[in-house]
This record gives C-alpha cells, structure tokens and sequence, in this order.
C-alpha cells in the first residue's frame, strides 16, 4: 500500500487543461470552439468529480466526457438551424500578408483536410506531446495504429503544401 500522498483530483484536471484545449481543436476545428468545450468539459469534469475511480486514467475520462459532449453539441445543433450560414459577415475582407501567416493558414488547412481518425492522431501527438502509447490507449487502438496514422498524416500534409512550402515556414 502506497501511502505518499496524492494530489487532490481537482489538481490533476487541472494540469490537464492545456491538453484538453489542443484535443478541442480537432473536432471543432475553431479556436474559440474549442476553448468553449474544453470549459464545458472542465465544468461536467469538476461537478461529477465524485464518479471519478482513483487508478483510471484521468485523460481518458476527461476526453471521453469531451468526445460526448462534443456529439451531444453537435445532434442539439442539427435541430435547432441556426440563420444563414453562408453570412458574408464571417468572410475575412483583407488577406493577411505575412508570409508565415499564410503558409500557417496553409498548413492549417492541410491538417483540416485531413481523415478524421488522421487529424485526430497527429494532433494529439504532435500538438500535446502525447506519446504513441498514451494516444494509443486514449484513442482505444495499438500503438502502430497511432504510428501508422501520424506517419499517413505527416505525409499527407507534405503532400498538399509541398517540400518547399514546409521548408519556408522553418527558414528564418
């Protein structure tokens, strides 16, 4: 029996947000999407903190309530139509002109563009610094699974932007 003691489980959630609010990002795809579920979960998270078992791992838990509050979002939008969706109002009027901006957009895009269960991947790896064998167990498969699909991903975001598009956005 370990009796070190334990940082309270409010603590751990909240060492989990910066996580929290890159995964966001992938279903969303928005940034102020995103932040609003990654509250939203923090607010279910927090006040069912109760029916968390100490032993799980916490991750999973939270990306679950996460993943279902994000579906639930999503069916309550689909019955209640919102106006016109193609709004000019939420077209940018002038471009950016910076290039990294740009190329930023660019690579963005490309992720964007990406399958799901892709994007899903090289986003949890790469953004938060999840290993492949934690994106593994929070995404239910094996860890070559999350090796193949970062791989996929990486190349297919190469592929769309082009070498030397990538290799502008690293030069000084």
């Amino acid at each position: 029996m370990d009796l070190a003691p334990q940082p309270a489980i409010e603590t751990e959630v909240i060492d989990t947000i910066p996580r929290l609010r890159a995964y966001a990002r992938v279903p969303t795809r928005d940034a102020n999407d995103a932040d609003d579920l990654a509250q939203e979960t923090l607010l279910k998270a927090l006040s069912n903190i109760h029916s968390f078992q100490r032993g799980t791992m916490l991750r999973a838990w939270l990306f679950t309530i996460m993943r279902n509050s994000f579906y639930t979002k999503v069916k309550k939008r689909a019955r209640e139509k919102p106006g016109a969706e193609d709004c000019v109002s939420g077209f940018l009027t002038v471009q950016p002109d910076h290039d990294r901006h740009i190329q930023g957009k660019r690579m963005m895009t490309a992720i964007e563009n990406l399958p799901d269960h892709c994007r899903e991947i090289l986003i949890l790896v790469v953004m938060p610094g999840e290993s492949y064998e934690d994106a593994a167990t929070l995404c239910g498969v094996a860890a070559g699974t999350v090796k193949s699909r970062v791989n996929r991903a990486r190349r297919l975001v190469m592929d769309e932007m082009g070498a030397d598009a990538l290799r502008e956005m690293i030069a000084p």
